[in-house]
């Protein structure tokens, strides 16, 4: 081969090796998405995940793919977060499902209900059981996709304005809970308030309300709620775990490039791990730092947490026996849980409780 021809050629590799692209980057259109939280920034965990999330898929994109994270009440209440999605007014946001029970009752099953799944067991549950696919099957007559994006772990019972020592306490108890809480509750006599996260304070002060419920020590010590209701009780039997999800619009999800799918999948999962971590980390100096300030911590009584108990399977059976939407969901959530929990009493729960036991023996 003459010189100048060889030169040629190696030029002409060159040039087709400088083009060649990943993958990713072939398929990769510039997209700008909004997506609308249903938190105040102040809430920096629960809000948090949202812009975690965005970050993550800019960065796996090289920002091909952003999405722009808009807290409650800055484009849309936080209400109406998932109305927003459904008519495509923003392309997603970020809530809890149980926010939107009006429309269907089944909405508060993939957040949390009572005596349902623990953290782990629910994650479990959305990952290795079908939960994820059992979810949307409901979700997609809304327009709505969703995915897991972060969990509270356990949460607090509330603050309560009164001490609660027996179920007729109960009675006629003004009280902020959201979601499936609230009917069950209201079994017990209380009636039920659904006021968004940054009214409680100022409805606990005036006595608007008697108790309320957010979801523990980390942003229960933001709202303050210790300065006016000093009664904190344990545990949040109706959030044993409570998932927050992102919702997509249907048609924006699905117009997704599969790489950009599976971009957003992993960063929902990574955002889901570290909102659960991030509280496991500071709820403990939290609650140390309310103690010190004067909240009182009470935990709820055998008799009660078994009038509770019966209150919730009554309701699940009265909705069970409306709704089969409800009660296919609830029924495969149900089987898993007994089954998990003939687990846990052999190993998690054994060394958990040994080891609170020993904590003060050090």
């Amino acid at each position: 081969m003459k010189r100048r021809q060889f030169l040629s050629a190696i030029g002409a590799g060159a040039a087709a090796t400088s083009i060649v692209k990943p993958a990713l980057a072939q398929s990769a259109p510039e997209l700008k998405w909004r997506l609308t939280t249903s938190f105040p920034k102040s809430l920096e965990t629960l809000h948090g995940a949202a812009e975690i999330f965005a970050k993550a898929v800019a960065e796996a994109t090289d920002n091909k793919f952003q999405i722009q994270v808009f807290a409650a009440g800055e484009i849309v209440p936080p209400f109406s977060a998932a109305d927003a999605v459904q008519n495509g007014t923003v392309e997603a946001c970020e809530t809890a499902s149980y926010y939107f029970i009006g429309k269907d009752i089944t909405f508060a099953l993939p957040t949390s209900s009572p005596f349902a799944l623990n953290t782990r067991m629910q994650n479990a549950w959305y990952y290795h059981n079908g939960g994820i696919d059992l979810v949307n099957d409901f979700y997609k007559k809304y327009n709505i996709f969703a995915l897991p994006c972060g969990n509270t772990g356990c949460q607090m019972g509330g603050w309560f304005r009164r001490e609660i020592r027996e179920v007729s306490d109960f009675n006629g108890l003004k009280f902020r809970a959201g979601g499936f809480a609230g009917r069950v509750l209201a079994k017990l006599g209380v009636v039920g308030q659904q006021i968004p996260g940054g009214e409680v304070y100022s409805s606990l002060e005036k006595g608007t309300i008697d108790a309320a419920e957010w979801v523990g020590p980390y942003d229960d010590e933001k709202l303050g709620f210790y300065k006016v209701a000093p009664f904190y009780y344990a545990p949040g039997w109706w959030e044993g775990a409570a998932a927050i999800h992102l919702f997509f619009n249907t048609e924006k999800w699905e117009s997704l490039p599969s790489a950009y799918k599976a971009v957003v999948r992993s960063a929902a999962a990574m955002s889901n791990i570290w909102m659960t971590a991030k509280y496991d980390a500071e709820n403990p100096p939290a609650l140390k730092r309310m103690i010190a300030n004067g909240a009182q911590v009470r935990v709820f009584s055998p008799q009660i947490m078994e009038a509770c108990l019966k209150a919730s399977n009554e309701v699940y059976a009265e909705i069970s026996a409306e709704n089969p939407e409800f009660k296919k969901i609830w029924d495969n959530m149900l089987a898993f849980r007994n089954q998990q929990y003939e687990w846990w009493q052999v190993a998690e729960y054994s060394f958990d409780n040994f080891m609170v036991r020993s904590r003060p023996r050090g």
